[in-house]
């Protein structure tokens, strides 16, 4: 379960460093407008709530005493590399927290602005949280980057070939030359359960 965990926060870690690979000193300081955040703005929420929910997690409560939330929305980083140290700043310590869990203490109740939660559910919580800002930082750099940007995904109009390279490599040679799941592999025959009354 921790492998599974740490294998999905950091597919969310690579989408963030792809994203940032892309984008220029002067974009990741760039706002829309006042009530918005930067790329650089929300690398620092990120971050800060990394460091307050997952240091000393097991023991003490999640939303740290020393945290200052409200200014990790204030828009004063000054540079690229600054926000870079943050953002991993921000991972150590969720990386390092990681490395504690087992299957005993998933089912642990710890505390998070006093509210008792389990150990798997914050694991849960931050593996939606952090995606969502995650994909507002890409959301902003494709906005930003326009026809420059670097696709993290499938690329438009390539589904087709992305599956069909997919199904290449984990379905066994026999069936390769027959992807359909309606028909038999290599056959034209249709299948029982996909027959209708007409044919």
């Amino acid at each position: 379960m921790k492998d599974l965990f740490l294998k999905r926060f950091l597919f969310y870690k690579d989408l963030g460093d792809k994203t940032f690979s892309q984008l220029s000193e002067s974009e990741v300081l760039w706002q829309f407008n006042t009530e918005s955040n930067s790329v650089a703005t929300i690398v620092k929420h990120i971050s800060g709530n990394m460091i307050s929910r997952w240091t000393n997690f097991l023991t003490e409560d999640g939303e740290k005493s020393w945290r200052n939330r409200d200014a990790e929305f204030e828009n004063d980083i000054t540079s690229k590399a600054e926000m870079l140290e943050i953002w991993e700043k921000g991972w150590q310590v969720l990386l390092e927290a990681l490395k504690q869990i087992n299957e005993h203490n998933l089912q642990k109740t710890i505390s998070i602005r006093g509210e008792k939660i389990l150990v798997v559910d914050a694991l849960l919580r931050q593996l939606a949280h952090y995606p969502y800002h995650i994909g507002q930082i890409v959301f902003i750099a494709k906005m930003l980057k326009d026809k420059n940007w670097q696709t993290l995904s499938i690329a438009r109009n390539k589904s087709g070939e992305y599956n069909a390279e997919l199904l290449k490599k984990s379905m066994p040679e026999e069936i390769r030359g027959n992807s359909s799941p309606v028909c038999f592999a290599k056959s034209d025959e249709v299948r029982d359960e996909y027959k209708t009354e007409l044919e």
